[in-house]
């Protein structure tokens, strides 16, 4: 479906084009909503023009632009439409209005005075218990340590010298890519922020594991054992790895993109 040769005074604004066309293609509210993981208040906003609860500009182009892509519909006309009724390409927002936009607000957990005050009495106990027997007597001079060079060999008994198998093996250094690691049967996701990116992670359950933003030149990596679903604030602004394989061409500077990978991918969900 094409609303580019539509005249203009003729042509249906944004909302009402994808409206229309989520009709013609017989699927409701919540279908388009499961499908684009865009929340249901926020496309009943759209199609009625009401833009505001998009959390600015930039996040309601790729509204649109995702929205558009669903019912069957050019999104880069959509966009050039609401461009033009809302003055232009807008300047990129910051990811952080998103966040505020779609995030349920966690319940803000109470302190534990229980767990601070056991804390407490075991660091007192413990600071009693050292005072009464760990302390020396210092008029007693302390022993000399008895060192191998110190003790006269045995003859006919061999000095025991130190073998290698003896010595415990090294801790293992972590790899540089967390990737390299990962199990054959999971699925895993690393990103390093380029630029500052606001992220939210759900694993295959539906369960949000993180929300927030990502500063520039730092990591996360996330695992699951089937799935994982993303959005990126920003997404031009990160560069991601999945199951060691490097994702080219996530999204655009400032644009919110959704994407899900499992075990088989690298593959934009």
């Amino acid at each position: 479906m094409s609303i580019g040769n539509a005249a203009e005074e003729d042509r249906p604004s944004v909302g009402q084009a994808l409206q229309q066309a989520r009709n013609d293609a017989r699927l409701s509210i919540d279908e388009v909503s499961t499908s684009t993981r865009v929340r249901v208040p926020i496309v009943q906003a759209i199609e009625a023009d009401d833009f505001s609860r998009c959390g600015g500009d930039v996040y309601a182009r790729g509204h649109i632009r995702t929205l558009a892509r669903e019912v069957g519909l050019d999104p880069k006309e959509l966009v050039e439409q609401y461009d033009a009724e809302h003055g232009g390409r807008p300047q990129p927002t910051a990811p952080a209005a998103l966040f505020e936009a779609e995030r349920i607000r966690p319940e803000r957990r109470r302190p534990n005075w229980t767990v601070a005050m056991v804390a407490a009495i075991v660091v007192v106990i413990g600071f009693v218990g050292f005072t009464l027997i760990g302390g020396e007597d210092p008029a007693t001079p302390p022993a000399a340590e008895e060192t191998p060079s110190s003790q006269p060999s045995q003859p006919g008994k061999p000095s025991k010298s130190a073998d290698p198998t003896d010595t415990p093996p090294a801790d293992p250094k972590p790899s540089d890519s967390a990737i390299a690691a990962a199990p054959a049967d999971k699925v895993t996701v690393q990103m390093t922020a380029e630029q500052n990116v606001w992220i939210s992670a759900e694993d295959h359950n539906g369960r949000l594991v993180h929300e927030g933003v990502l500063q520039k030149g730092k990591s996360k990596t996330f695992t699951d054992d089937e799935r994982l679903n993303l959005v990126l604030g920003n997404a031009g602004g990160v560069k991601l790895y999945v199951n060691g394989k490097e994702v080219k061409d996530v999204g655009e500077d400032g644009q919110v993109q959704r994407v899900s990978y499992t075990r088989g991918d690298p593959e934009a969900g």
